[in-house]
């Protein structure tokens, strides 16, 4: 997963390289079937190399793995126990995202070329665009280029948002495992107890569609003593990804209306006390998924890794008291996307070894398919692990998503429509950076040390400063 600048930085201290099952937007778990964006502990690189039993004569062929941390090379496991007549070995390279380090040395690494460089390699959502459209989108392969063709990809029920930040030019060049559209996540007995009923068919009313109806659910919350989110942070990735436009229009820096609003809807959210006022990441964050902050928070909004990978380890005497709905708008937060390097196509054998892995973690719907155990949480025979929101509709609509989180609620009635409710075409390469100096721009106006108008200003010489991007 995400993503965000480190989607969980505030949790990164317990992740290590050698044993952070993480990619979108979670923590490690014992069942290889996690989902993060967070960095490794360490940036230091680690390698290792795994090879499927070989069927037959012919030299193995070696696929050289390149990710952030080990959620993917750990999915060669489970492929090689699948495919035992595969005749591959992958050699594994993991360079975590702490100080940015996974980046440029899988840049040199790309530019290097040769036989070690990257077949195959994974990047999230605070940097995807990068690799599929941005500046080093050359060194990928289209999937078509692969054997894996549009059709497999509409077969398979994928998100349509995924689509989009892996294509370029109507070409696809990556894709996800997971999907990341986000939800509204609320307190069952506080629902309960300001609108009558749990409900989630009655909550999605009450809290949306849109803004204004959501704001007028806080008012009703307040009333009764109760902060409709934690702080701004939980509003800003769902008006962020459903703006019309991204930071970017014709390579000067636009700040789309919707992205605006959200000056004005945070200092809502604390003028009224609706929310907590905390920082997403930190331990006042956490404190309200257990119930434990100065006011009870009814909810929060995200992606089923923010339930799986960040919740389940917080609510605590709150277990079992939530549910899922569909949120205001649309939106999607991190991911991770699985790419291939163009130069394996120069070699049949190769071309193929890797198309056949890249289509099973992508594409396969079948029940010995990547996303099926994902989705189900059986990455390890006999053991029950995270259930996770996947790629793919088709998957997720034979699946079981009841977790004990949501007091037995099915999570993919929801996130299934919530995929397809978010867009990926509000995306730059310069995300990452630019929403960091915006956010931090938004708490000075709401914390009235700056004017609004100030704040605006500030943020464009900003991101001027640190980006060479002008403004309108």
């Amino acid at each position: 997963m995400k993503s965000m600048k480190r989607v969980l930085v505030g949790i990164s201290t317990m992740l290590v390289m050698t044993s952070a099952l993480t990619a979108c937007g979670g923590n490690s778990n014992s069942n290889s079937n996690s989902n993060s964006s967070s960095p490794s502990a360490s940036p230091a690189p680690s390698a290792s190399t795994a090879a499927a039993p070989a069927a037959g004569k012919g030299e193995k062929v070696t696929i050289n793995l390149w990710s952030f941390t080990d959620e993917i090379p750990n999915m060669t496991k489970k492929y090689m126990e699948t495919h035992p007549d595969a005749n591959v070995e992958f050699k594994t390279t993991v360079i975590a995202t702490t100080d940015g380090a996974y980046q440029p040395a899988l840049d040199q690494a790309l530019a290097a070329g040769g036989k070690d460089a990257p077949d195959i390699y994974a990047a999230e959502s605070a940097f995807v665009l990068k690799y599929t459209q941005g500046d080093a989108s050359t060194y990928a392969a289209n999937y078509a280029d692969l054997g894996l063709d549009d059709q497999m990809v509409k077969d398979a029920g994928i998100a349509q948002y995924s689509v989009d930040i892996g294509s370029k030019d109507g070409q696809l060049k990556g894709l996800g495992y997971q999907a990341t559209g986000g939800a509204f996540i609320y307190r069952r007995s506080i629902a309960k107890d300001v609108f009558g009923t749990d409900d989630p068919a009655t909550i999605k009313t009450e809290v949306g569609p849109g803004w204004d109806k959501f704001f007028d659910a806080a008012k009703k919350l307040k009333a009764k003593g109760y902060g409709i989110v934690s702080g701004d942070g939980d509003i800003w990735h769902p008006i962020e990804n459903s703006s019309d436009t991204g930071w970017l229009v014709d390579g000067k820096l636009h700040i789309d209306p919707k992205r605006e609003a959200f000056l004005d809807l945070s200092k809502k959210l604390k003028d009224n006390g609706y929310h907590n006022d905390t920082t997403d990441w930190t331990e006042a964050w956490y404190a309200d998924m257990s119930g434990a902050g100065a006011q009870p928070i009814f909810g929060f909004f995200g992606p089923a890794w923010l339930i799986n990978y960040v919740m389940n380890g917080q609510v605590k005497a709150t277990n079992g008291d939530w549910a899922v709905t569909e949120p205001p708008t649309g939106f999607f937060w991190g991911g991770t996307w699985l790419l291939a390097n163009k130069d394996v196509t120069k070699d049949d054998a190769k071309k193929q070894a890797v198309a056949d892995f890249v289509k099973w973690v992508t594409l396969d719907t079948s029940e010995t398919g990547l996303q099926y155990y994902w989705a189900n949480g059986t990455m390890k025979k006999g053991e029950q692990g995270t259930k996770d929101s996947v790629a793919s509709s088709v998957v997720m609509s034979k699946s079981n998503g009841e977790v004990p989180l949501l007091g037995g609620q099915n999570m993919f009635d929801v996130f299934v429509p919530a995929n397809a409710n978010a867009s990926g075409k509000n995306l730059t390469q310069f995300d990452e950076t630019i929403n960091k100096i915006w956010r931090d721009q938004v708490r000075e106006y709401t914390a009235g040390n700056k004017t609004r108008d100030k704040a605006i200003e500030t943020f464009k010489q900003q991101v001027k400063d640190q980006l060479g991007i002008e403004s309108e």
